[in-house]
Parts: structure tokens; sequence; C-alpha cells
């Protein structure tokens, strides 16, 4: 299927789009709300990462992972709109709690947790994000970063080390 599906993608097949949306879309998505905060820009990150990946189809030749490949185009998206949001963000707002419109999942104290995240520095949240609501393996996670799967592991093991701190401290 992966072959067949990249091949599809590289021709400009609707139907391959399709299929690649129906398999990673909602993960992108939910991966993309937890490391912007917001269900919008999520939508707008996701819509970004395909609308991309049709104009750039003959690159796709060249994939071999198309989980990873994603997920790095999601994180170049979702940095460019965190860049974006900074600089019109007024001061304060980044210390903002969760925004009321994102995507409810499980339990009071998971919304807390990722309440939280957003304290976390990028590299962190992305990791940690694409660990959680992206189910990527820390091999893919460091292809679509750019780091090593050691490198992403450790970013993941201190989110949860200073989530953990952070917690203790509202208690």
């Amino acid at each position: 299927m992966g072959d067949d599906l990249l091949t599809g993608l590289a021709a400009g097949d609707a139907a391959a789009y399709q299929q690649a949306y129906d398999l990673y879309g909602s993960a992108l998505f939910r991966t993309a709300a937890r490391m912007l905060g917001s269900r919008h820009d999520a939508e707008d990150a996701v819509q970004e990462v395909f609308a991309a990946m049709v104009r750039n189809r003959s690159s796709l030749s060249h994939v071999t992972d198309l989980k990873a490949y994603l997920f790095a185009a999601m994180r170049h998206a979702t940095a460019r709109m965190h860049k974006r949001q900074r600089q019109q963000a007024m001061p304060g707002l980044e210390d903002a709690a969760w925004p009321a419109d994102a995507p409810a999942e499980g339990s009071e104290r998971a919304e807390r947790l990722w309440e939280l995240a957003r304290r976390l520095p990028m590299e962190q949240r992305e990791v940690l994000a694409m660990k959680i609501q992206g189910e990527l393996t820390f091999i893919a996670i460091g292809a679509a970063c750019g780091i090593s799967p050691n490198t992403a592991a450790s970013r993941y093991r201190y989110a949860l080390e200073k989530l953990k701190q952070m917690m203790e401290q509202q208690q």
C-alpha cells in the first residue's frame, strides 16, 4: 500500500490524496492542535500540509516514509504559524490557558496536563504532541524533526519531567 500510495500522490491522483488524508489527517490535526493550542490554527496547518503536498508532488517520488514526511511538513507549518502567533500576540498571551474551543479529549487531568504543556519549550512540546497525539515512534519523530531518535526521546523525557514538576507546584 505504501509504495502505491506514494506513486499515486506523486502522480496527482485525487483518490491517493483522499487516502492519505483518511490515514493521517486526524493524527496530524490532533498533534497540530496540541502544538498550537488552537483548533482553527490546527485545521489551517493540516490544510497547509496537504496543499503543499499537492504543489510539490513531484518531490514525493523521493519520499520513503510518508507518515514521517507528513509530520515533518506539519512541524514546519506549525512552526510558521507559531511564529506568526508570537508576532501578533499581546504581552502575557503566551501563558494563557488552553483555549475553550480545543478538541475535548479524555479526562480533566489530561486537559490540565496539556494546558501546562503550552508552557514547555516548542521543541519539547512538539515531541510530546507527536508521541502522544501522532502516535509516532522516536525514530519517526527524529525523522520529522531532523534530530536523532535519542534526542527525540530526551526531549520527551524532559517534557514529562517538567510537566510533573509543574503539576506538583500546582498542588
